[in-house]
């Protein structure tokens, strides 16, 4: 059994870290190291963490310096074959390693491996709707426009594949490998520039599985609210780059990889109930690139006209749309994800639902 490098940058998340901990221990692939990396975190998160006493547990302190630093820190600590990244406020089903490692052994070629997720509440709720993505023949489009790794919490990659991309460089006193670029203008795009860095400079493939093994938690006060931010680090990230794209590709991919972008934060602010930002980023998203609307006419009509009813209609009963709608989407959503695991659908052809 090869050995797998769980690394879990911790900051401000004593609210969760108990379960997301668990989750980990709880899996059924067993050889594995869990670190720990405590970013500096001001609350009692470590403090829950030293509770458990599993010997495959270490904690290792830095300073805060972002999310990006903090995985760098585990990467360079890891000593495991694969490395597998888990956020400290989502959680694991309990395949989710087994599955993970099953598909790296049968497909020698594939350097990440990603499952899709399903969607929990700030409690733990499943929402009933799960994030579908694209999983074989990964492009840089796919990864600009899709983004068809969903989260952080989804991949398990080879050693190899950060050894092929790191960069050496003097940030904190001493030379060091980094792998996630370290600028924290970048955060919380820096997942992005690495797969897209990996899919432009390396032969590994980047390749999902169906299942949904991942509970990816919505979290008001986490950075998949700070939509503003997310959008300024979106920008910095396809300024960077323009140092790995080619010139004459990437003027494009810009264009278009801004409005998917902007389309994506449009359905974030609905779930967040941010209805005139919807509005603004769904707006923002066509008059960018208005061949958004026939090259996925249902996914960007679906985020307009949920932005706009969330806009102007009434609260309750925008909810009990939202109810109904919610229902009929993760019902179909749950389908194709069962199709596709017993081999009844392509992988290709499921693009992001959420």
């Amino acid at each position: 059994m090869k050995k797998i490098s769980v690394i879990i940058p911790v900051y401000k998340v004593e609210k969760y870290v108990a379960a997301t901990i668990q989750s980990v221990l709880e899996q059924t692939y067993t050889n594995f190291e869990l670190l720990i990396i405590d970013d500096g975190s001001p609350d009692k998160s470590i403090e829950i963490f030293q509770q458990f006493t599993d010997n495959r547990i270490k904690i290792i302190r830095q300073e805060n310096r972002g999310v990006a630093a903090a995985r760098n820190v585990g990467i360079r600590h890891a000593q495991g074959e694969y490395l597998a990244f888990l956020d400290a406020d989502d959680l694991w089903v309990p395949e989710k390693l087994e599955k993970h490692v099953e598909h790296l052994k049968k497909s020698p070629a594939v350097g990440v491996s990603f499952c899709r997720s399903s969607l929990i509440d700030e409690a733990g709720k499943p929402l009933g709707i799960y994030q579908i993505t694209k999983l074989k023949e990964i492009t840089p489009l796919d990864i600009l426009c899709r983004t068809p790794i969903g989260n952080g919490s989804v991949p398990v990659i080879r050693r190899q594949v950060f050894e092929d991309i790191a960069f050496q460089d003097n940030l904190y006193g001493v030379v060091e490998n980094f792998y996630f670029d370290d600028d924290r203008q970048l955060h919380p795009s820096e997942d992005v520039e690495l797969w897209l860095r990996i899919a432009m400079k390396t032969k590994w493939l980047i390749e999902g599985i169906p299942e949904a093994l991942t509970l990816y938690r919505i979290n008001s006060q986490g950075f998949s609210a700070q939509l503003v931010k997310k959008l300024s680090s979106w920008e910095t990230m396809l300024e960077k780059a323009r140092a790995y794209v080619p010139a004459a590709s990437m003027a494009e991919l810009e264009k278009i990889a801004m409005a998917y972008q902007l389309r994506h934060l449009a359905r974030r602010a609905v779930t967040l109930e941010a209805g005139s930002t919807a509005v603004e980023f769904a707006v923002r998203s066509l008059s960018t690139h208005w061949r958004i609307i026939l090259e996925e006419p249902h996914r960007t009509i679906i985020t307009l006209a949920a932005a706009y009813f969330l806009w102007l209609m009434p609260r309750k009963l925008y909810h009990q749309v939202q109810s109904v709608a919610l229902k009929i989407a993760g019902a179909s959503q749950k389908r194709r994800i069962q199709q596709e695991e017993f081999g009844k659908k392509p992988y290709s052809v499921v693009l992001k639902d959420v």
